[in-house]
């Protein structure tokens, strides 16, 4: 009797400890939804149940690249929604593409207050997160707070984000290609009967031909901040000679093709020799402007408004500057691969994606809001593309049209939220598909395609190295060094003595460990 007694006490106390640790566990398992001002419900259904979301949060997210000029109204839809699903309301801050590289770190080390953060392989993701920038992501905080994405995700994808076999980031959920495009001026080639533009050789004639007969016209105009190993050393040399680069802080690359993964410093390389000497011909040509270092005009914009005749970029972002200046009937344009029988691969998953910051407050709501953003067709929507009817008129469920307001609503990187509800434009030039179609059907893999370097052990000599670039290799490019022999000479000195070789040797045992553990 004694004994059946403790049993019933002991199941009692046991269901009321129960009931007090659901009570108190704020953000795991809360069983009630709550109601929103309008009675809608606020709560996110997760496989655990539903998450009391009865805070009415604020995220702040910082955005690369200009805010865009409906900001306010498309943010505002963007809130009343999240409001109504998960009771946050966003705020966005922007780097412009003119001081984003510079600024971005700096908000990071300053420990800024915000919440969340875009990042990329190519915006520093790898050494911000070994910095302590970012907030760590263990599995059961992604199957809690952002279900459908870790369903939704591919493992390649979530092990390509890891760093030293942690997870900083959410990355986009699609495939896109890396490779890099000439767009030009199609009209002034017809003009001056120049070849098709398809080779270096082809497309220095374009450029010549139109420095010497199109005055106030920029034969080529860079990407503002695009420095150090930039979009048209990338067709040049990536590209062109199948290589690849880890960090473009860095001049350290390897030919994709070598299975033993071979690291060589690019500016000791008779390729990169021959491309100054390009490069040197082009700049005492008139091929773009002699004030191209200081140059802070947005690319895009000055080849829209017809101030130069070619930019850089990749196929997504050239295609839909064709696509709007076709709508606006504007000058004829078209697309070069100047390297057409490379081989083409496509970008890891850290391409683009979204990091919650590591002293976030609201870390759990943070991820809700990016679990929405990738997966909700009407916010991802919303996000990406503007307002419905005003930025953009959808076709079916899987495409759009533009619209005279898309420009007010564009620049800056909401790609960090790419997954496959992305629409494609309708107006997207046939030529890009059918290109892109063509780089699809036969993209290239190779060992060290999801290799990621750890550059802790030397990070004082990847900032020195990539300051030598700034100062040395730049001009050096950009043909303002009259002497290339003499300012090559330099810079690999210079290179030499802020730690090159240290990065190079820590690089080649890390490389030699991955493959190693790949057979």
């Amino acid at each position: 009797m004694v004994k059946k007694k403790s049993i019933i006490m002991l199941a009692m106390i046991m269901a009321m400890v129960m009931i007090i640790s659901a009570c108190g566990n704020k953000n795991n398992n809360a069983p009630a939804a709550t109601k929103a001002p309008d009675g809608g419900e606020t709560s996110t259904n997760t496989e655990q149940g539903a998450l009391d979301t009865s805070e009415a949060v604020k995220l702040k997210m910082v955005f690369v690249g200009p805010k865009p000029v409906d900001y306010d109204s498309v943010f505002a839809a963007v809130n009343e929604k999240l409001k109504a699903k998960i009771n946050v309301t966003l705020e966005g801050e922007f780097l412009d593409w003119s001081d984003w590289a510079q600024k971005y770190p700096l908000k990071l080390a300053a420990n800024e207050d915000f919440d969340l953060i875009y990042t990329a392989n190519w915006a520093g993701y790898n050494d911000q997160a070994l910095k302590g920038g970012f907030l760590e992501l263990t599995e059961d905080m992604l199957k809690t707070y952002m279900p459908t994405t870790w369903k939704e995700m591919s493992e390649v994808n979530w092990d390509q984000a890891k760093v030293n076999g942690k997870l900083f980031m959410v990355p986009q959920n699609l495939g896109e290609s890396v490779e890099k495009l000439i767009l030009y001026r199609e009209d002034l080639r017809k003009k001056y009967n120049l070849p098709a533009i398809d080779s270096p050789e082809t497309y220095a004639n374009y450029l010549k031909a139109v420095a010497a007969n199109e005055k106030g016209i920029t034969p080529f105009t860079p990407e503002t901040g695009d420095w150090k190993m930039h979009n048209l050393d990338r067709i040049m040399l990536k590209q062109q000679y199948d290589w690849n680069l880890f960090d473009l802080d860095i001049p350290l690359g390897f030919k994709i093709t070598d299975e033993a993964g071979k690291i060589f410093n690019v500016y000791e390389t008779p390729e990169f020799k021959d491309l100054l000497v390009y490069y040197k011909d082009l700049a005492d040509n008139g091929a773009w402007s002699k004030n191209v270092l200081n140059n802070k005009n947005d690319h895009q914009q000055d080849f829209r408004e017809g101030k130069t005749a070619s930019i850089t970029h990749n196929m997504g972002t050239l295609g839909s500057l064709m696509a709007l200046m076709r709508q606006t009937n504007q000058y004829e344009v078209a697309l070069a691969d100047i390297n057409p029988n490379s081989k083409k691969s496509q970008a890891v998953a850290t391409q683009n994606g979204v990091s919650v910051h590591a002293t976030s407050k609201y870390p759990e709501r943070a991820l809700m809001f990016i679990d929405l953003m990738q997966n909700d067709q009407e916010l991802h929507d919303l996000i990406n593309l503007g307002i419905e009817g005003v930025h953009y008129t959808a076709v079916g469920d899987e495409k759009f049209q533009s619209t005279d307001k898309s420009p007010n609503y564009t620049g800056f990187s909401f790609w960090g939220f790419n997954s496959p509800l992305n629409r494609d434009n309708e107006s997207f030039p046939e030529e890009a598909t059918a290109m892109q179609n063509g780089w699809d059907s036969s993209v290239y893999h190779y060992p060290l395609e999801t290799f990621v370097f750890d550059n802790s052990k030397v990070k004082t000599e990847v900032a020195n190295v990539s300051n030598v670039m700034l100062r040395y290799a730049i001009p050096l490019e950009y043909g303002v060094i009259k002497d290339v022999d003499k300012g090559l000479a330099d810079l690999n000195k210079q290179i030499k003595a802020a730690g090159i070789e240290k990065i190079q040797a820590e690089l080649q045992t890390q490389i030699d460990a991955f493959l190693a553990a790949k057979k």
